[in-house]
């Protein structure tokens, strides 16, 4: 579960665009928006601290205690949304959305697969894949997990594990379909002939006539991107890179 909670300590932004975001980043900063219980404000924050509240065991689910420069009020909110460099990784720009502590809210939590080693399936030579990554689940803010854990070292060959066959957490709602969402399967690996088959079929249903699919070149996010949508956001989604 989560439960971590730290004090992150903020300042408001008086001037935006992106000749002061560059100058920020520069500096160590990150800008980001505080989406509020009735208002919105830019924001920013010092990049190790933001570092430090999100490196807890609740990981990207801590709930944050945000302070503003010359106020003594505490925000407990979370990571609502946040952008990456597309080259150099580090993150950009934070949108913190405020909530409060007595009513669920939703997010997006990494499934943790168990036991691998050990499912008879795969002892026996099968193939383990993970078709969903992520569940969507609603609980407290307080009891959100980091990851949900989910054993498969029962599985045999040609099992298939869903939604609807993990346990359930006290407190926590999942979202996802329990019979469509399908989370692990142990499939037999398959024969060469096999394999050259569906990589002939593979080619046959390429673009054909010779032609090549475009690539599309990875845009960075744009300067400042998210200084101007500090003007009301409804719901309190998990975490989202973009």
């Amino acid at each position: 579960m989560s439960g971590d909670r730290f004090r992150l300590e903020v300042k408001e932004r008086e001037r935006l665009g992106s000749p002061e975001t560059r100058r920020l980043r520069k500096q160590g900063l990150i800008p980001g928006v505080l989406y509020g219980k009735t208002a919105s404000r830019a924001i920013v924050i010092e990049e190790r601290a933001l570092r430090s509240a999100l490196s807890t065991d609740s990981g990207l689910h801590a709930v944050l205690d945000v302070v503003v420069e010359g106020q003594t009020t505490a925000h407990p909110s979370i990571l609502k949304a946040y952008q990456r460099h597309p080259v150099r990784g580090h993150v950009s720009h934070v949108d913190l959305q405020e909530v409060r502590l007595d009513r669920p809210i939703q997010a997006v939590v990494q499934i943790h697969l168990v036991g691998t080693e050990d499912a008879p399936g795969v002892r026996e030579g099968g193939v383990l894949s993970q078709p969903a990554t992520t569940l969507n689940v609603e609980a407290l803010p307080m009891e959100i997990p980091e990851s949900i854990e989910v054993d498969v070292s029962g599985m045999a060959m040609g099992d298939t594990l869903r939604l609807e066959d993990v346990a359930t957490q006290e407190g926590v709602t999942f979202l996802d379909d329990p019979h469509e969402l399908v989370i692990a399967t142990v499939a037999a690996p398959m024969r060469e002939e096999e394999l050259e088959a569906a990589t002939d079929e593979a080619a046959a249903e390429g673009l054909g006539d010779g032609e090549e699919a475009p690539e599309e070149a990875a845009e960075e996010p744009a300067e400042g991107e998210g200084d101007d949508a500090a003007a009301g956001a409804d719901g309190e989604p998990g975490p989202v890179e973009s």
